[in-house]
């Protein structure tokens, strides 16, 4: 059972968690606004579209910025109990430091398994449709893509053609075992290609010794033959690389997928692990933004706490996107990147709670 002192400690801290939420959520939304209202400038649809599409894309960009969330609400609930002189009453009614901030971890850990197992799968969701339903009014939405477990499939228009484009595999710049139809506009097939190995490294692909059927007829040729498209290497990669879009079980699916088709799956293992450790992460957030507050004078300003906790979110958030980087591009395992910013912040926590718990 819960304290009384446990419960206060939990409310009052949740209440920050929402109040900073919300802000930072309308913030988010406001800025969303003006995105998305440029996006759709030169169009004539409804004028209400830019702003649904914002309400639908929030939810996933506040759960990027969740750390930093309970960094500072860490901060303003630590400044409250200063204002109000709660800390001094905790102590005297024999609570240490060190109970404090050992219920602040642990609450702080069970928001972040509840914001991973609901929150994250219905904001990814919504990022799907907004995805979704802003490719209908984009240029693009003539290229798709998609992976299974017969391979990468493409579907592509360029010069009043369209083309269907599947491969067994993809290996860096190559496409293996790959099978192109092509079609007129009315799909009365045209053409077919295929062979075994085509370079994709520009978006005019160098086809080797295809075999060429057409009109019945069907030619293997010796030599490479070239065909213009709208995809490359980088267009391809960058078509699978919006995750967000994908809930937990959607990632372990696409995972097996690429693993299938031999496309590199360490984005998707990185992003796994992330969610695997953000409730640990949003732990050691509070609790470093927590024995900051317990360190400083505390007759300061909010508008101090408020700038502090802005530059220390800054330069996590740079840590963490060098040291993810070098993840997602393979020059680092994945689990050292991810984890080697939670082991440094564990670090510096470790070194402060040494001395917190006497002050």
């Amino acid at each position: 059972m819960f304290k009384v002192y446990q419960k206060y400690i939990v409310n009052k801290f949740i209440k920050k968690f929402f109040l900073i939420s919300l802000i930072f959520f309308s913030m988010s939304v406001v800025l969303g606004v003006f995105e998305e209202i440029s996006f759709f400038k030169n169009n004539n649809g409804n004028i209400f579209i830019p702003y649904f599409l914002t309400l639908l894309n929030a939810p996933i960009t506040l759960f990027e910025i969740f750390p930093f969330i309970f960094l500072i609400s860490a901060q303003f609930f630590f400044y409250e109990l200063f204002k109000k002189d709660e800390l001094l009453l905790f102590k005297n009614s024999g609570l240490s430091n060190l109970k404090l901030l050992t219920v602040l971890f642990i609450s702080s850990f069970f928001i972040g398994v509840i914001i991973n197992t609901f929150y994250y799968n219905f904001s990814s969701k919504l990022k799907f449709f907004y995805t979704d339903f802003k490719n209908n009014y984009s240029e693009d939405n003539k290229y798709l893509a998609a992976v299974n477990d017969s391979g990468l499939w493409l579907k592509d228009e360029i010069d009043d053609k369209i083309m269907i484009i599947k491969a067994v595999s993809i290996n860096n710049e190559y496409l293996n075992e790959v099978i192109i139809n092509i079609f007129d506009k009315d799909f009365n097939l045209l053409k077919t290609i295929q062979s075994e190995k085509i370079n994709i490294d520009k978006d005019q692909w160098d086809i080797f010794n295809p075999t060429v059927t057409m009109n019945n007829v069907t030619e293997t040729l010796e030599d490479i033959i070239h065909l213009k498209t709208s995809f490359d290497q980088k267009k391809i990669n960058n078509l699978f690389s919006n995750i967000m879009t994908l809930n937990i079980t959607e990632l372990i699916r696409l995972k097996s997928d690429y693993e299938k088709l031999g496309y590199s799956s360490d984005e998707i293992n990185f992003h796994l692990m992330k969610l695997i450790s953000n409730p640990f992460f949003y732990s050691l957030m509070t609790i470093l933004a927590s024995i900051i507050m317990l360190n400083v004078n505390r007759n300061i300003s909010p508008f101090f706490y408020l700038v502090m906790g802005i530059f220390l979110s800054v330069v996590i958030y740079y840590l963490n996107y060098m040291i993810g980087s070098l993840g997602n591009t393979g020059k680092l395992p994945v689990n050292v990147s991810v984890f080697t910013p939670i082991i440094l912040i564990a670090i510096l926590t470790l070194i402060g709670l040494v001395s917190v718990n006497e002050k």
